[in-house]
């Protein structure tokens, strides 16, 4: 599968506030994004990853090493529109994103400055904002809308452009459950629907488990890489890199540790549940089975119960 983006050797520091050293982010760092896929980046506070997202589409440029889009060199000015109007970037506080004072005008904002004749601006907007679900809002003042929403038109205006590519760079961290709810729906559908390249920066990691593939950082450099069962079976190495599990490992993890034989790659709420029914529904009745006692049991099929109860999403 062809590349959408590449890092190679991909150096960068910041210049620190007082006379001290530059502090060093990124280190060689070499990553490959394929065209089509679903990557979710995570990583602690200071791992990098927000850096790594400011350098695909330029934003950022690199101190070392080289970042190619669609085989276009960001360090090359006179392609940097170019770049940017194929990989777009949707970041954390939507009033940072939102330029107009009304919905479709906003989103018209970018395929105006790029010279699209109005029959097709219009089409670019109506599509976008069908894609978000906020077309009922077009008319609307972006200022009353809920931090969700905003987000969403955000989103629209990224995706009025045409991108391959949407880098999202953490979206739902300023948002409550039900806005992330929305905004996790959008970007789903972007990558399983419309073919549209997505790369997540997150630190939910509910939000990774959706991925096709989850790079972990630390430090500046790829920890971990592979699909969401593989990343997050390892959960010794994520805890030691200070991150969160999925609250299902998690779940699963601590009724291994009681004895249940239970998989850890039940990613999804449906899966984890099945796969704590069945261990129950196999178990010896009376004596607790697998070395447990039976009020252990019990225990875990009130927690079992309660988790699955908290984690059932919102509309």
């Amino acid at each position: 599968m062809d590349s959408i983006i590449r890092t190679e050797g991909l150096e960068f520091s910041y210049d620190s506030a007082d006379d001290s050293a530059p502090k060093i982010v990124l280190h060689g760092l070499d990553l490959e994004i394929e065209k089509g896929t679903f990557v979710a980046i995570i990583g602690h506070n200071g791992s990098g990853k927000s850096t790594l997202a400011k350098h695909f589409n330029a934003i950022l440029l690199p101190q070392g090493g080289r970042v190619l889009v669609g085989g276009a060199d960001t360090a090359d000015e006179a392609r940097t529109l170019e770049i940017r109007r194929r990989v777009g970037m949707v970041f954390q506080n939507p009033d940072n994103q939102i330029v107009a004072t009304v919905v479709e005008e906003d989103v018209a904002f970018a395929p105006e400055n790029l010279g699209y004749p109005p029959g097709e601006i219009r089409r670019r907007v109506d599509e976008a904002l069908e894609i978000v679900g906020m077309y009922d809002y077009r008319e609307h003042a972006p200022h009353l809308l809920s931090g969700g929403q905003k987000q969403r038109v955000a989103i629209a205006g990224v995706l009025a452009m045409g991108p391959e590519c949407v880098v999202f760079d953490e979206p739902t961290a300023m948002l409550d459950p039900r806005g992330r709810e929305s905004i996790v729906k959008v970007i789903r559908d972007l990558s399983g629907n419309r073919g549209v390249t997505v790369v997540l920066i997150t630190h939910h990691m509910d939000e990774a488990i959706n991925a096709d593939r989850v790079v972990v950082m630390s430090d500046g450099e790829v920890l971990m890489d592979g699909t969401p069962r593989e990343v997050f079976l390892d959960v010794g190495t994520l805890r030691q890199a200070g991150l969160d599990i999925p609250e299902t490992t998690a779940l699963l993890h601590e009724l291994k540790k009681d004895g249940f034989d239970l998989p850890l790659d039940a990613l999804t709420v449906d899966e984890c549940a099945d796969a704590i029914y069945a261990a129950l529904k196999e178990a010896p009745a009376g004596n607790g089975g697998r070395g447990t006692v039976p009020l252990k049991r019990a225990g875990a099929d009130e927690r079992k119960n309660r988790y699955c109860r908290l984690s059932e999403p919102t509309n």
